[in-house]
């Protein structure tokens, strides 16, 4: 299928080369930055992370996307309040220098969630994460950070995207959704930069018995209301001791938006 004015590119491979990342995302909206985790660290999130899932099942808390009639995938929201290791995602250093870099700072945490593919585990539709933002798109207006706490692999349905779409600056419609996408394969451990505007959707798990576990951080300029709402959400200990980075991200430390009385609630 052609779509006009698509010039579908490869995904960009792993690289530790910060300048080659920039010019990743640059030409292709993606970049993948390999071991942007080291071991322990790594260890340490993909515990948590299958931790929070295991309680959201005992305890019967909704486990998908609302749009998705997928049992076999999972989704674990609110990752903040699930432990210190999330929030350290949430502002690693590395993944701000590309925030700063694509939209700016100040800017907002929307979200923080993980999506957990099982065997089996089908596709989502095919979309764009800034696509509740007005059309035509005048640029970027949010950032995916996606960390990879298991390998994808085009097997263990790796987020499926395609590359240069970013530069259509509107979302993929109906007559859009057969459009050939390319498979994200990126190492444990890996992080992935992805712009809002690339049509993306999760790959079919295809495997037998292996788990595919991400965690994706969507950031935003401060003018957009984010997907979760941070003054309910959260453990209430973020707003009390969270870093100068954590108050900005969560809405708390503000300048022309968001004030209570006029001056900034931190």
């Amino acid at each position: 299928m052609v779509v006009e004015g698509l010039t579908l590119t490869a995904v960009p491979a792993p690289t530790t080369d910060l300048e080659q990342a920039r010019a990743d995302l640059h030409a292709s909206g993606i970049a993948v930055l390999r071991d942007a985790l080291d071991v322990d660290a790594l260890a340490s999130v993909r515990a948590a992370t299958y931790g929070a899932a295991a309680d959201d099942r005992r305890l019967g808390r909704r486990v998908k996307f609302e749009p998705d009639s997928d049992d076999t995938n999972q989704r674990v929201w609110n990752l903040p309040s699930r432990g210190r290791v999330f929030l350290d995602l949430v502002e690693h250093p590395l993944a701000l220098t590309f925030v700063r870099e694509t939209i700016g700072w100040p800017a907002l945490l929307s979200n923080i969630s993980a999506n957990i593919t099982g065997p089996g585990g089908g596709e989502m539709v095919l979309h764009a994460d800034q696509t509740y933002m007005p059309q035509p798109w005048s640029g970027v207006q949010g950032v995916n950070v996606l960390w990879c706490v298991d390998a994808f692999t085009d097997a263990n349905g790796a987020t499926r995207v395609v590359p240069g779409s970013h530069l259509l600056n509107r979302v993929p419609g109906p007559s859009d959704q057969d459009v050939p996408t390319l498979p994200l394969e990126a190492p444990a451990g890996a992080m992935v930069v992805m712009e809002g505007r690339v049509w993306h959707r999760t790959g079919n798990n295809r495997t037998v018995e292996e788990t595919r576990a991400g965690i994706f951080a969507w950031y935003t300029p401060p003018i957009y209301l984010p997907q979760e709402n941070w003054w309910l959400s959260p453990d209430p200990g973020i707003a009390d001791s969270g870093s100068d980075n954590l108050l900005v991200l969560f809405g708390y430390r503000v300048g022309g938006f968001g004030r209570v009385n006029g001056v900034s609630p931190r």
